[in-house]
């Protein structure tokens, strides 16, 4: 493959790319979608993600049919990263995409859910020594030594369980060779402490440098010590040289210079000699040393390849697996769509079993942008599911067992969480189809075809409402597996066309064997609903006594969730800054109910008092 044929590399990216790395290296910096060496290469790193996503992922990005699809995604990345040991295992769970078959998706789940248990079996101490062997591996840039390093590290915790066992069959003495030659090696240079006698000569020219640099110094020096005919002077330099540098004898011999003008033409003759030959000396013992570390390598080629593999997959499984655990995440049950299975038109109905069509399920999920914030463990687990999920049982603040309807129609108080609930499945489901495990007691997942969700846009524009039909009705209507997550479509146009629109978003929805939930605040402006939908809804309880809104973010299946405005108004009217105002506020109350917000007050008074 040419590299102007991957997704984003127009003219100008090949020609900085060839530039910087030539072609079989940039493609193959592609094809193993490393980022570090594309941006280093001088494309900015989101460019890079980018073309790595598309390369790597295939058209798999493509099941991410909106822009509020592809932020979403984006977003759950960003969360996983933050739970990777390395700047490497972070670059590649940016390009992680939602996998192409079901097989892929287990096996990616197989081997987290592996390292996972690897690293909560492990000793504390033991996590320490592997992550500090991971900062080292960060520190050096991920090199063959670092990477040889960090093997070596890995070996001495004696873990061969999970991804672990990538490393328990490499070569331990061969990987020590190499990283005694690595280390000595730096582009061709031997480095101090490589060679002892390669450390001496260079020593020693240093030493003769010093020397040189203060030649004067030395001649006052002889002067001073009545250091007058020719004999004496040969043997003071001599002595000289012998006890300040490491200099033998018979090499200061050969150099002493045999026709010098005067002293200091002696000096510096003699000197400059030394040099020469020291440097030649050091040049051929370095080519020497030099050449017996590369043998090493080269016999060690493969074990510094296996260590390089093992150790950034090993990085990037427990990246994986510490993210699974922060989260307390459980393996998703995959639950085929037979529906989908063939291509049929779309106005063709398909008959269909439970047991065959798709579905959308959680049991006690978090939504992880909520959980990433969370720091007193606040946050209300939620059960919710569409099509036919196997949901039995529960808990006990879920007042029944979901229905099988694909569809739902969500509404409820503001600040209910409805939105929160959207992003939730969205996020499970990303997860699910990347093979990673789900934030939730239990999870069942039809992958699908088409992932469109939209978030609410308040813009009465009409260049929204059209781009955003542009946007959701084509996946929608393609008649492959889709799933619509669709936040206040009213909120972009008037109220009388969004629920008409709405209306028929939810049946199309319906008639193209989608999974959906609608939510909006229209839900008595859309009856009647088409039998295979249901209204779930969110209740506000009241206010707390900060004046917050109490919501029990559980959604009531086949109950209508009201807004509730008289708690709003009651809080302002609380809050209010003067008479006036909180006599303006007591205007509305009498509109929504003033009994109502006169209740709600004293049972927030009743609340602060207890």
């Amino acid at each position: 493959m040419r590299l102007e044929e991957y997704w984003g590399v127009g003219p100008k990216t090949r020609a900085t790319l060839v530039e910087q790395l030539g072609e079989t290296r940039a493609i193959e910096a592609i094809e193993n979608g490393d980022v570090r060496t594309l941006s280093n290469a001088g494309l900015a790193r989101g460019r890079a993600t980018r073309i790595l996503r598309r390369a790597t992922g295939s058209g798999e990005m493509d099941t991410l049919a909106t822009s509020d699809a592809r932020a979403a995604y984006k977003e759950l990345l960003e969360i996983v990263v933050e739970h990777a040991v390395t700047e490497r295992s972070a670059d590649r769970i940016r390009v992680l995409t939602p996998l192409s078959s079901r097989e892929a998706m287990d096996d990616r789940l197989d081997d987290v859910l592996e390292a996972r248990d690897a690293w909560a079996a492990l000793a504390d101490d033991d996590r320490e020594t592997v992550l500090a062997a991971y900062e080292r591996y960060d520190e050096r840039d991920g090199s063959d030594h670092a990477a040889v390093e960090a093997a070596l590290a890995l070996l001495e915790v004696g873990v061969d369980s999970g991804p672990f066992a990538a490393v328990a069959d490499l070569e331990r003495d061969r990987l020590t060779d190499a990283a005694d030659a690595l280390a000595a090696l730096d582009d061709g240079r031997v480095n101090e402490g490589a060679d002892a006698e390669l450390d001496r000569l260079r020593k020693t020219l240093g030493a003769i440098e010093d020397i040189d640099a203060n030649a004067s110094d030395l001649l006052a020096e002889l002067r001073s010590d009545g250091v007058r005919d020719v004999g004496q002077f040969r043997e003071a330099v001599e002595d000289h040289l012998l006890t300040e540098t490491a200099v033998t004898v018979d090499r200061v011999r050969e150099a002493m210079a045999t026709d010098a003008a005067d002293a200091t033409d002696f000096i510096r003759t003699t000197l400059r000699a030394l040099r020469t030959d020291l440097t030649a000396a050091i040049d051929e013992r370095e080519q020497t040393v030099a050449s017996d570390l590369e043998n090493t390598l080269e016999a060690s080629r493969t074990a510094i390849d296996r260590a390089v593999t093992s150790v950034d997959d090993i990085a990037l499984s427990l990246s994986l697996a510490r993210f699974a655990l922060a989260y307390d995440c459980t393996r998703p049950t995959f639950v085929e769509d037979e529906a989908h299975r063939v291509s049929r038109p779309a106005s063709e109905p398909t008959e269909r079993t439970p047991e065959q069509a798709g579905a959308v399920s959680v049991v006690n999920a978090h939504n992880l942008t909520l959980a990433s914030q969370d720091t007193n463990g606040s946050i209300q687990p939620i059960t919710y599911a569409l099509g036919a999920h196997g949901i039995e049982t529960v808990p006990a603040d879920v007042n029944a067992v979901p229905g099988t309807e694909r569809v739902s129609v969500l509404t409820g108080a503001n600040s209910g969480g409805k939105t929160t609930l959207l992003e939730t499945l969205c996020q499970v489901v990303l997860l699910a189809m990347m093979g990673i495990p789900v934030p939730a007691e239990r999870a069942e997942v039809t992958p699908v075809e088409s992932l469109v969700f939209h978030r609410r846009h308040a813009s009465f524009n009409a260049g929204v409402l059209e781009a955003t039909l542009r946007s959701i009705v084509p996946p929608l209507s393609a008649g492959g597996r889709t799933l619509m997550l669709v936040d206040e479509f009213e909120a972009i146009t008037e109220p009388g066309s969004a629920a008409e629109l709405l209306h028929g978003l939810v049946r199309l929805a319906v008639e193209q064997d989608a999974l959906g939930v609608f939510v909006t605040h229209l839900a008595d402006d859309l009856a009647p609903l088409p039998s295979e939908a249901r209204v779930d809804g969110i209740f506000a309880e009241g206010l707390d006594s900060e004046l917050e809104l109490l919501v029990d973010y559980q959604p009531r299946f086949d109950t209508v969730g009201r807004s509730t405005p008289e708690f709003i108004v009651s809080r302002l009217i609380a809050n209010a800054d003067d008479r006036s105002e909180q006599a303006g506020f007591e205007t509305l109350a009498e509109a929504v109910g003033s009994d109502v917000v006169q209740q709600t007050l004293a049972d927030a008074r009743w609340r602060e008092r207890d």
